[in-house]
């Protein structure tokens, strides 16, 4: 494969459900488009259609073997090219969990003619999150040992998956991920995001986003401080609105997905 070929966007694996305004859905680490099975038939319910598809390298999606093909601006093209493969024209809803809310900061930062208003969940704005104090660089110190290509799949996968668990203590289907995970090449896919992506968090000129963002953080999750969500607002341009979810982690929509989709859903009415 050449160095131009990898540019290329992948054909990604989408369910599509419901008719009526529609909603990207974008998972993250160590996910699939199966994570919002819980939190899909209320959209659904509400005249809204949802998109939501394993991200390349993920579930069913294909699966790049070089690390650069993991930079966000490819997974970004890989939606745009997603929403003209199903006919849609008009700019759209996106809710983003975890490296799936990092993406949805990139697209909405790269294509904001596209997206009418965006939901992130647990991840800030990038540069919010390069930015954060100390609590947040020593929550995310796991993000520096998951960049020993061959190394951070060793210790993650020793003892049918102990430290990946560990990890992921907060994950209500941590199982189901860990049996995604232990599909070969399928781990170090996942960990290329943190690997492709991590000195172009500090170094990229990251814009103010231009949409309006629902920012939506749980009390106790484990891997991300509150900072580097509610400084987002120092990056916005369009409106911005923050949340804080009590008595619940970093996996939001699958701990509480009526509550999120209420939540959801009246800011995305309040237009």
């Amino acid at each position: 494969m050449t160095k131009d070929k990898i540019a290329d966007t992948v054909q990604l694996k989408v369910d599509v459900s419901g008719q009526g305004t529609p909603i990207l859905l974008l998972h993250g680490f160590p996910d699939s488009r199966k994570m919002w099975q819980k939190i899909t038939p209320y959209f659904t319910q509400n005249n809204y259609q949802v998109i939501a598809p394993d991200m390349r390298g993920y579930g069913d999606s294909p699966m790049p073997t070089e690390k650069r093909a993991y930079k966000v601006d490819l997974i970004v093209a890989d939606l745009v090219e997603l929403l003209k493969a199903n006919n849609i024209t008009q700019p759209v809803y996106v809710m983003g969990h975890d490296w799936g809310a990092v993406i949805a900061w990139c697209f909405a930062l790269a294509h904001p003619e596209l997206v009418h208003k965006m939901v992130a969940i647990a991840v800030g704005h990038p540069k919010a999150y390069a930015w954060a104090g100390w609590e947040q660089k020593t929550k995310g110190l796991y993000v520096l040992g998951f960049q020993f290509a061959g190394l951070a799949e060793y210790f993650l996968r020793k003892n049918n998956f102990h430290r990946l668990r560990q990890w992921g203590k907060q994950h209500p289907d941590i199982e189901e991920s860990i049996q995604n995970m232990s599909r070969s090449g399928r781990l170090t896919a996942g960990l290329n995001y943190y690997r492709s992506n991590l000195i172009s968090a500090f170094t990229n000129p990251w814009p103010n986003c231009k949409v309006p963002v629902l920012g939506i953080l749980g009390a106790n999750d484990s891997l991300l401080a509150e900072d580097q969500m509610t400084d987002s607002e120092k990056y916005m341009d369009g409106e911005w609105t923050y949340i804080r979810l009590e008595n619940v982690g970093h996996w939001i929509p699958l701990e509480q997905p009526q509550e999120l989709f209420v939540l959801v859903d009246e800011w995305l009415a309040t237009d």
